[in-house]
């Protein structure tokens, strides 16, 4: 339910500032003195189009915030969860900010969203029935979301499966029809896989091969050198002209530590040789453990320079790196299963785009049986409302367009549109071709007083629905909002005093002109405000004792 709403720099209102109750709430006034600017208003809070149109001449920006009361709804509740909204004292404040640079800022409970959000969440908090929701009658594909929204409960877990079966089913007939009209290019994309996955498995690459390789060859290519250098090394170590090395520096060393103990300088320089002496003779025994190992093999060279370029010419064609080749591999790999699981059996492919189609036809069958009994259902009712809105003679319909085999949609087999027969005699036909704008006014408050009963949505708007009807129909449709305002808030504009008089609450909107500027001014109407608003209603600028007396006998009546 909208608690409160705040407007400031929209359209020709500067400030506006309002509270609601629950139940019905009319609004009415002379033509462009703003009302439907407030009911654009909330519109916008509801995840609206917004516009730097909206935006007051003179204003940077427009401002919104919106206080609704959040409805006893578990879906809503996880839906707001899911967005991280939090929601535990049962109010949702909504604030939207549009720029004349283009901004657009919205926040709910203080977290900032955007705009499809918003209207996620606007779509179920205020249902905005207008003119333009009239047009909907006028569209017959959009009939058939009107029949499903009605059988909503019955009809939701099986169209759930259905789409999940008729996406299913759209992958098989879409991998068939590639697969058939391009059967050279998938011959063709098959056999280079083929030959890339085989170029690449019998290569067997390891990812550090690379680089280990090119180390080993880098020592064969340089064997004369790293076999002369090791020589000269030990040749040095073991022996020469002069002697060891190692020996010399024993010598040196044992001479040192003779003299270590008359001075600390002494006993410095003799650990520092006894260090040096100990670590070369670790370099020596290495030096000759790597002389032992060394060995020249031309053929090993061979398979490496080989193996070198093996892989050389892999990554030249799939990838920079051994990792990238393999990468790639894997990718290809799993496409080439792919398209040999299908081309293994063209057949059995087209076997499971049929066992699909089955599937999918025995769902849409279910689909449709449960539409027809709740059209069967709707029809009623919808008869049931029209005769209280004074077209008791009119025949409404659900029709089924005949299909001689299944045509398969996101949203079943079944092409829906409403027909009506307005008086006896006249030929029964297409809703938008037959029933003039008052008629199309009074299905469409039919059938929004039947969907009331369960669509869940706090705050109904009704802006200017009553158009083209009067005398006995009008008051008709008064009691119809009236009896949609006993399960929800209900917002109405109206120029009609029938429908103004059954309402809890009246405010009054008019404009005025201060310093050049228009400006919207709403009150809220007290008994005797009412009455006077009631008469200038009935019979215009003139308010006459006679008019009076008319509206305080239609509040008395609506009271009653």
């Amino acid at each position: 339910m909208l608690q409160e709403l705040t407007i400031d720099n929209l359209a020709i209102i500067k400030h506006l500032s309002l509270d609601f109750s629950d139940h019905m709430t009319v609004l009415t006034g002379e033509t462009g003195a703003g009302k439907s600017i407030i009911i654009d208003a909330v519109g916008l809070l509801a995840g609206g189009r917004g516009s730097q149109e909206y935006i007051r001449r003179g204003a940077d920006k427009l401002s919104l915030q919106g206080q609704f009361a959040l409805p006893q709804d578990p879906e809503f509740n996880e839906l707001l969860d899911s967005l991280g909204i939090d929601h535990e004292d049962g109010i949702l404040i909504i604030s939207r900010e549009i720029y004349r640079r283009g901004r657009n800022v919205i926040r709910v409970n203080g977290q900032l969203i955007n705009t499809a959000t918003l209207r996620q969440i606007g779509s179920r908090l205020v249902d905005i029935q207008g003119q333009n929701e009239h047009q909907l009658l006028l569209q017959p594909e959009m009939h058939l979301g009107m029949l499903d929204q009605f059988a909503h409960n019955d009809i939701q877990e099986l169209l759930d499966r259905y789409r999940v079966e008729y996406q299913d089913y759209m992958k098989l007939k879409a991998a068939v029809s590639k697969k058939q009209n391009n059967e050279q290019q998938w011959a063709q994309r098959l056999d280079m896989l083929r030959y890339q996955v085989k170029e690449i498995s019998e290569a067997n690459l390891k990812v550090d091969e690379e680089e280990q390789l090119t180390s080993e060859r880098d020592r064969l290519e340089h064997f004369q050198q790293i076999n002369n250098s090791l020589q000269q090394a030990m040749t040095v170590f073991n022996g020469s002209d002069q002697g060891a090395v190692l020996d010399q520096i024993a010598t040196v060393m044992n001479s040192i530590n003779e003299i270590a103990e008359f001075d600390d300088a002494y006993d410095s320089l003799s650990k520092s040789l006894n260090d040096a002496y100990y670590a070369l003779q670790d370099v020596a025994t290495e030096a000759s453990h790597q002389l032992d190992l060394l060995e020249f093999d031309d053929n090993r060279l061979e398979e490496i320079d080989q193996r070198l370029t093996t892989i050389g010419d892999l990554e030249h064609k799939y990838g920079d790196s051994v990792k990238d080749v393999l990468d790639y591999y894997a990718k290809i790999k799993q496409e080439l299963d792919s398209m040999e699981e299908a081309a293994d059996s063209n057949s059995d492919l087209e076997e499971r785009l049929s066992t699909a189609e089955e599937k999918l036809t025995k769902t849409g069958q279910q689909l449709s049986q449960i539409r027809q009994q709740a059209a069967h259902q709707l029809t009623k009712l919808v008869h049931q409302q029209l005769k209280e809105l004074y077209m008791d003679k009119a025949v409404f319909e659900v029709h089924f367009a005949k299909q001689s085999r299944p045509h398969f949609t996101p949203t079943g087999i079944d092409e829906v549109e409403f027909y009506i027969q307005t008086n006896p005699g006249e030929t029964m036909g297409p809703l938008a071709r037959i029933a003039s704008g008052g008629e199309l006014s009074r299905v469409m408050l039919a059938l929004k007083t039947i969907f009331a009963q369960n669509e869940g949505v706090t705050s109904i708007i009704f802006d200017e629905v009553d158009t083209g009807v009067s005398g006995r129909v009008a008051q008709s449709i008064a009691d119809k909002i009236k009896v949609i305002a006993d399960k929800s808030q209900v917002l109405c504009i109206t120029h009609l005093p029938q429908v103004a008089a059954v309402a809890q609450h009246h405010f009054l909107i008019q404009k005025h002109v201060k310093d050049e500027r228009t400006t919207t001014m709403v009150t809220i109407l007290d008994e005797t405000q009412r009455v006077n608003e009631l008469a200038r209603m009935l019979s215009g600028e003139k308010v006459t004792k006679l008019t009076k007396e008319h509206a305080q006998e239609l509040l008395k009546m609506a009271q009653e």
